[in-house]
């Protein structure tokens, strides 16, 4: 499943989530919490029910809701869990342990619902529970929320990104020892690609699966970044097919293969999906 770009929209704004489901994003999420004045909770549940048990909406991505965190988030939850809407899964902002995951699964099943959760983990608690978060078997991925959590830490958000970057590389080590994904977090800058590209590739190369996106201008930049160059494809499939004739420890164009190279090979080519094949 390729979750390259995550597309926040407020919920309380039909036309950009109408927007964000004609969009080419691989995930889109109707937000009904931090993107919602508080005034405006009630109407923005009832605008995303509307357009998710609507017969037009049929987006060829997953569609995401993030709701409220629990307590507090009841609300949300009564609201959008009924029969015939489509949701693929939920997201929950400010996971600090276990616990909170296991809690809002528990939820989930008292309104007769099985949906996977994307974690957010965007305080300090939650990136150092991040191992034990991503190890709940209804935790389908790792979102890291870099500006929430320099806001939680009293730390000052910098261009360089060095304030975050324990977290935003603990974030990573912990999906991939899980198995999930990992979701970096966004960047601010809507209308500059080169800064959102540029960020996006640093992102990929730290190991994130995919991005969190607040404008549609930004999927483009995104889905570049994580589509693997030319020459890494090459080489990747030159492994891979190598492999097949090997046990151990081969060399490809002088180069020692072993069985870490092997597995970056595989997950060139999952990232690259149609692209690997293509001559």
């Amino acid at each position: 499943m390729t979750r390259r770009s995550v597309l926040f929209s407020p919920g309380d704004r039909p036309e950009m989530l109408w927007t964000a489901a004609n969009s080419a994003a691989d995930v889109i999420v109707f937000d009904l919490e931090d993107a919602v004045p508080p005034d405006r909770k009630a109407a923005a549940r009832e605008t995303v029910v509307d357009i998710l048990t609507d017969p037009e909406f049929d987006p060829a991505c997953e569609v995401l809701v993030r709701v409220n965190e629990l307590p507090g988030g009841e609300d949300d939850l009564d609201t959008i869990l009924i029969e015939n809407i489509r949701l693929d899964g939920l997201v929950l902002p400010k996971v600090n342990e276990v616990e909170d995951v296991d809690g809002f699964v528990s939820a989930i099943r008292a309104h007769g619902s099985e949906l996977p959760v994307f974690a957010l983990v965007e305080t300090a608690a939650g990136v150092l529970h991040a191992e034990s978060i991503a190890t709940v078997e209804a935790t389908d991925a790792l979102v890291f929320g870099a500006e929430d959590l320099t806001a939680d830490i009293g730390a000052t958000r910098t261009s360089s990104g060095d304030e975050i970057m324990y977290a935003r590389q603990h974030v990573v080590l912990a999906a991939r020892t899980a198995g999930i994904d990992a979701i970096d977090t966004l960047c601010t800058a809507v209308d500059d690609e080169d800064r959102i590209r540029a960020d996006a590739n640093h992102g990929a190369t730290l190991g994130y699966d995919g991005k969190l996106a607040i404008h549609p201008t930004q999927i483009d930049p995104i889905h570049e970044a994580f589509v693997p160059g030319d020459d890494e494809i090459k080489w990747a499939r030159r492994v891979l097919a190598a492999s097949e004739h090997h046990d151990g420890v081969f060399k490809v164009d002088g180069e020692m293969i072993d069985q870490p190279l092997i597995r970056r090979a595989e997950r060139i080519k999952d990232r690259a999906g149609r692209h690997f094949h293509e001559q």
